[in-house]
């Protein structure tokens, strides 16, 4: 699986624990440091079923910073996308792709992460 986070993360460090905890094998991912691409950001809101303003980390700093919580409405996905791809700090963390990639968990909520991962 792919772990993308952010390694100062509160949240974050919570879901990677949850990972270590339940032996689950994962390749870790710094989304500071790698942001995602568009083609994964595509692929990724196409497979989670989410809309796309969940991606965004809403409180976060660059997100507040540039206004969007007013500016979203107006852009078409295409555009958001592009934009998330800008700044890996406007990305809602983690993200957790599942080897074949037809799962696609943005958030760590347990009960969502154990239902999914867990037998």
């Amino acid at each position: 699986m792919l772990f993308i986070c952010y390694p100062k993360c509160s949240t974050c460090k919570k879901a990677e624990k949850f990972l270590k905890a339940n032996g689950l094998d994962y390749t870790f991912r710094d989304i500071s440091v790698e942001n995602p691409t568009q083609n994964e950001l595509n692929t990724w809101l196409e497979r989670s079923g989410l809309p796309i303003k969940k991606f965004f980390n809403t409180s976060g700093q660059s997100y507040r910073a540039l206004n969007l919580k007013d500016k979203l409405g107006e852009m078409t996905t295409e555009a958001q996308i592009a934009l998330l791809a800008t700044d890996g700090m406007l990305v809602k963390r983690p993200i957790l792709v599942t080897d074949d990639g037809s799962t696609v968990l943005v958030g760590f909520k347990e009960n969502e992460w154990t239902d999914t991962l867990l037998p």
